[in-house]
């Protein structure tokens, strides 16, 4: 049996579009994946009806475009401002695309889900998504150990900010594709398995987040699926100190300082929500109103598999 598997697993490799030595299979999948490639937020948006019960039809929408782009963007027709029908709603549309495997995030409140607005509650004050702050470019959970990694998370707008609070998000294989296009010298440089550390961190409650070192890009066993881990932050970050490494670091900033066409933007309304696999994404600035404590209020599932695109699975 041991035999198979590895033949198998070579055969795999082999047929990776993410492999460098395979570049007939690379150009194939890229073509795939640049053709068509949507240009347009508009283009990402999926109308459901009931955020807990969608159908096969707005399910399949889904799939397809998630298959095309590793993100979605949802708009519920009926909209609810009730927390608790909303969780469940969260809930059931996770269930839906194979997503259970909820991180065990210290922020999380009922059905393990995250509020994300602006709070002094102890274990998010001072924490730059819990303020009106902007977040630079990042992939969530970077910051976590090896075997903890985020595959996917879920972000569901309640309430809107009075201004501001936008969302740019960019598909992290459009981001390998650039950077191999450039360079695949720069793909084997962030693909090292110490490419980039996040130094320990005391938490709030005393407690210690060790060193978390790993590869920027990180292929599945299969060789067929791409993971991202990346953070734009420049302070409390080490990368592999080699002139590659810090070519393709720069390359990668250089994308992101507005020199990528294909990123997407939204700035989310009360009702609307994205599912993705861990894609690229910040957030600008926002103003709350000063007259009253109905800020901006997202609500956030964070994953440590992918969303299963494979229609009707669930």
């Amino acid at each position: 049996m041991p035999l198979i598997t590895e033949k198998s697993n070579i055969i795999e490799s082999l047929t990776s579009p993410f492999n460098l030595a395979r570049d007939e299979a690379y150009q194939v999948w890229r073509k795939e994946k640049l053709d068509n490639y949507p240009d347009d937020s508009a283009k990402l948006v999926v109308e459901i009806s009931d955020l807990g019960n969608i159908s096969d039809e707005e399910s399949n929408s889904m799939r397809a475009i998630l298959a095309k782009t590793n993100m979605v963007i949802y708009t519920c027709r009926n909209v609810s401002d009730d927390p608790a029908s909303i969780r469940k709603g969260l809930t059931a549309l996770s269930a839906r695309f194979g997503l259970n495997a909820n991180e065990a995030h210290r922020s999380a409140g009922e059905e393990n889900i995250v509020a994300l607005e602006v709070t002094n509650l102890d274990g998010k004050r001072g924490y730059i998504p819990y303020t009106n702050k902007p977040l630079n470019w990042h992939t969530d959970g970077y910051y976590n150990a090896s075997g903890q990694e985020i595959g996917a998370f879920l972000l569901h707008c309640a309430r809107n900010a009075l201004a501001g609070g936008q969302n740019q998000l960019l598909d992290p294989e459009i981001a390998y594709i650039r950077l191999r296009d450039e360079n695949p010298a720069y793909i084997e440089a962030l693909s090292h398995p110490e490419a980039m550390t996040i130094p320990f961190n005391r938490e709030k409650d005393g407690s210690i987040r060790l060193d978390s070192v790993g590869p920027v890009f990180k292929v599945s066993d299969d060789g067929m699926n791409l993971s991202m881990r990346y953070t734009a932050r420049t302070r409390s970050i080490s990368w592999r100190d080699t002139p590659k490494t810090n070519e393709a670091v720069a390359f990668v900033r250089h994308l992101l300082d507005g020199n990528e066409p294909l990123v997407q933007t939204i700035t989310m309304r009360p009702g609307q929500g994205m599912i993705n696999n861990n894609v690229l994404h910040n957030r600008t600035g926002f103003e709350n109103s000063a007259t009253d404590n109905n800020g901006r209020l997202l609500y956030r599932i964070r994953f440590h598999q992918r969303v299963n695109i494979q229609a009707n699975s669930f």
